[in-house]
């Protein structure tokens, strides 16, 4: 890291003692010589990894033999993959969406009362926890022992013991298939609507006053007064928080991880790229894995950076 660093100082310094050394330097040599440095770390560190990973997704499973689409065939047809493939997009349509609305609903009910920084801090105390530390958390959650022979052993789960002191049966929320992706979602919601909260009540601050006052003169409160004037001036930031997690939420491989394995049923793009590379050992299966959740990923970077640009017109 040190040496990185260093070298990264000379380089800039060189740079810099170049271009401001000479009395008549071309507008295109200034440009090359701040830019050029980027893109060159950029190829490397990007761009060749993206390529060659394409290009091993074109192999078997230890390069050797050239086997075209093959694998992106499988990852589209085999019923294993396509649990996969269904699971990633329950997750994609459910942490946004549900994320957003709590975080939003959130904001609009606690700001400016008097309570309001101590309760934002407690929804937003999840985004410091890793992933894999809220993971874990949720484990205890979701923890199920099994009833002795009286059916009275004590459940260490707060959720069963729950259900246990209301008469109910305790149960298996991580390997009750499909319920258990619910649970594992509810993880990631967790943590990400305080991210949605803060962005969010921040956007509702932004709301010019004259134009609350002048719907309040025109009649509107409580729900209207959200769903006309609230939500339609935060639109952008509405936007740029969805599109955000979304992207979260796909690259989301921590919580399966620590919580199943991917097994039982929950597994993800993420987790089974990470599975078929290092556990099966297929190395192609795992690049087209890649490359799918990169494509997938594509259209909602560019639609996110849209909205961004779009928003810094409007400003």
């Amino acid at each position: 890291m040190v040496i990185a660093i260093a070298l990264f100082v000379v380089v800039m310094g060189a740079i810099l003692l170049a271009v401001d050394k000479p009395k008549r330097v071309p507008n295109w040599l200034v440009t090359a010589a701040f830019v050029g440095p980027a893109l060159v770390f950029l190829g490397f560190g990007l761009v060749y990894p993206a390529l060659r990973t394409v290009y091993q997704s074109l192999f078997n499973r230890n390069g050797q033999t050239f086997i075209g689409v093959e694998n992106y065939l499988t990852a589209f047809t085999e019923p294993a993959f396509q649990v996969v493939l269904r699971n990633t997009a329950i997750w994609v349509l459910l942490v946004p969406i549900l994320a957003t609305f709590i975080g939003l609903v959130y904001a609009v009910v606690v700001d400016r009362t008097r309570f309001e920084k101590l309760a934002k801090a407690l929804v937003f105390l999840p985004m410091a926890i890793s992933l894999v530390g809220a993971s874990i958390i949720w484990r205890f959650m979701y923890e199920h022992r099994d009833p002795g022979a009286q059916g009275q052993r004590e459940q260490t789960g707060l959720l069963n013991q729950l259900l246990v002191m209301l008469g109910l049966e305790p149960q298996q929320f991580l390997l009750q298939q499909p319920w258990n992706n619910l649970f594992l979602i509810a993880v990631l919601i967790w943590i990400q609507a305080g991210f949605a909260m803060t962005i969010l009540s921040a956007a509702i601050r932004a709301i010019p006053d004259d134009i609350v006052e002048a719907a309040r003169l025109d009649g509107l409160k409580g729900l209207q007064m959200f769903r006309y004037i609230t939500v339609p001036s935060i639109r952008p930031a509405l936007v740029v928080v969805v599109t955000t997690i979304a992207m979260t939420t796909l690259k989301v491989f921590d919580i399966v991880r620590t919580m199943t394995g991917g097994q039982f049923g929950t597994s993800v793009v993420a987790n089974e790229f990470y599975q078929q590379s290092f556990v099966q050992g297929d190395g192609g299966m795992g690049a087209a894995l890649a490359v799918i959740l990169f494509l997938i990923v594509i259209p909602v970077v560019i639609y996110n950076v849209r909205q961004l640009r779009l928003s810094e017109e409007i400003r």
